[in-house]
């Protein structure tokens, strides 16, 4: 199943290039500077206008300055939506072999379904739990019941056989 996912998000994705702006403020994100321009009909000029997109950074390998490339993938916050499909250009001292791996598409998608199987166990747990909570809370219910139905029934029992000696005594 993880391949299927990861198969659809490559014919999906459409690759883009930028420069990591900010990186080791937030754990495993960066925000990345993409190009773009703005015709300014006024004046008759292009104006640089980039875009700003936060991006999942599932390994925290890169360094501000990187050259990368990025990709839309699935949400993984409010405002992260694309993530970091290759570094095209390190920058500074630090060299990309040094740097923790990037992860492929297959190996995220295998790990993403790794984690929601393991959420549906864990809730397929908690549901099991929860309704053998409620059956052993429905059987002390009907065990009060019946002790309070017994104890009624003793009491009846014990008046009417008051009430039988009394007949029997006039």
């Amino acid at each position: 199943m993880a391949s299927e996912i990861a198969a659809g998000m490559r014919r999906a994705a459409k690759e883009m290039h930028g420069i990591v702006v900010s990186a080791g403020l937030m754990d495993k994100t960066v925000k990345v500077r993409l190009g773009g321009h703005r015709w300014e009909e006024r004046v008759h000029k292009w104006f640089k206008e980039p875009r700003y997109k936060l991006v999942h950074d599932p390994r925290n390998s890169l360094r501000q300055g990187d050259v990368v490339a990025i990709t839309p993938s699935w949400r993984e916050s409010q405002h992260v939506r694309h993530v970091v499909k290759h570094i095209i250009a390190p920058y500074g001292g630090v060299a990309i072999d040094a740097r923790p791996p990037i992860p492929t598409m297959e190996e995220r998608a295998a790990e993403r379904a790794a984690q929601r199987a393991a959420k549906d166990e864990r809730r397929a747990l908690h549901r099991r739990i929860t309704e053998n909570l409620l059956a052993a809370e429905r059987l002390a219910i009907q065990a009060r019941k019946a002790i309070k139905m017994l104890g009624a029934w003793r009491y009846s029992a014990a008046a009417a056989a008051t009430a039988a000696d009394a007949d029997a005594a006039s």
